[in-house]
């Protein structure tokens, strides 16, 4: 049987993924994490909404040595579906240190052990970061990259030059990039979504941890040159992109691929600030949210939503879930923790 490596597969994007792979697929899934951002739970979240089973592999991806040898237990490895990093805004402008050591060494590790191991499909978790405040909107996959606003943005842009010299150098290797832009919700059953370790920074946890008393909730800065003064996001569903990567597997083993490093947004083309997605979700949950405008963040782009054409037409791939669905999935998550 053929084995899919997928990296941080405890996490948000990765279970999800995990939970596609499973339930659409039938390959070996060996899925690496070491919850230093993601909870174990995931893991019998996934077997709940799967019923089906998969290995797990709690290592840490900067020690290359235990790496080398767990991975040299399986045969057949066809593919990496990497997601694990360190993702965190304001905590990669604080630390900035630990966002170089852990995201550049954990995908140079992985890359050395693909030459090695002869893996050659390789799927690579970015992000519409590495676009920093782009000029003009909608970002296509050929807008120049503009200076990135924080250090984790800058790691997804050294993430992809890497990726493209190493395959440059291995002629064999093919891989696809994946412009993440803002993937939010939980899986539809409300079992299984985005559970943070640490405070979450991203909008929709906060939302829905502000509903139930947890947080507040701080729109960062409503004086923006947009609509309603807020940033404006491209939302997109997390099964939405979790379909992606199948698509993106699938692209890349039957060599449908025209270059060596493929490169695709995935957003809903959409933009949706963020008091509009505020007002989404109290709609959804039929909850008055009590928020406060605070001074603008530093690090946050102004503005960013995709064209997401290219995906359409080279991976087939069309996102389904609207931000309506994206909010209730989320709240509905939310109350799911809530009775654990």
């Amino acid at each position: 049987m053929q084995t899919i490596i997928v990296t941080g597969g405890a996490g948000y994007i990765g279970s999800h993924t995990i939970i596609e792979l499973l339930q659409n697929t039938n390959y070996n899934v060996v899925s690496i994490d070491n919850f230093s951002n993601s909870n174990a739970k995931s893991y019998d979240r996934i077997k709940e909404i799967t019923n089906k089973n998969f290995t797990t592999l709690n290592i840490n991806l900067c020690d290359y040595q235990t790496l080398k040898s767990q991975l040299s237990l399986y045969n057949n490895i066809v593919g990496v579906i990497h997601f694990a990093a360190f993702k965190s805004v304001p905590e990669s402008m604080s630390n900035p240190l630990l966002y170089y050591n852990n995201n550049i060494l954990s995908l140079t590790n992985l890359l050395q052990l693909c030459k090695e191991n002869q893996i050659n499909n390789f799927i690579f978790s970015s992000s519409c970061s590495v676009y920093g405040n782009a000029t003009a909107l909608p970002v296509t996959e050929q807008t120049p990259l503009a200076k990135a606003e924080s250090a984790y943005g800058h790691t997804k842009q050294v993430g992809e030059e890497l990726i493209n010299f190493f395959c440059k150098s291995n002629p064999t290797f093919k891989t696809v990039l994946l412009r993440y832009f803002n993937p939010v919700g939980a899986h539809m059953s409300g079992t299984m979504g985005e559970f943070p370790i640490n405070p979450p920074n991203n909008l929709v946890p906060i939302i829905t941890q502000t509903a139930v008393g947890k947080n507040t909730l701080t729109v960062f800065g409503n004086d923006y040159d947009t609509p309603d003064g807020s940033c404006i996001r491209d939302f997109i569903h997390v099964t939405d992109i979790a379909n992606a990567h199948l698509k993106a597997l699938s692209y890349l083993l039957e060599q449908k691929n025209k270059t060596a490093c493929s490169l695709f947004n995935l957003g809903t083309g959409t933009g949706i600030s963020v008091l509009e997605a505020i007002k989404s979700f109290e709609k959804a949950s039929n909850i008055s949210l009590n928020y406060k405008v605070g001074e603008r963040r530093s690090g946050d782009v102004i503005a960013i939503y995709a064209n997401n054409t290219l995906a359409k037409t080279e991976l087939n791939w069309n996102p389904k879930y609207t931000i309506d669905d994206m909010m209730l999935s989320a709240w509905k998550w939310q109350q799911y923790l809530e009775k654990e």
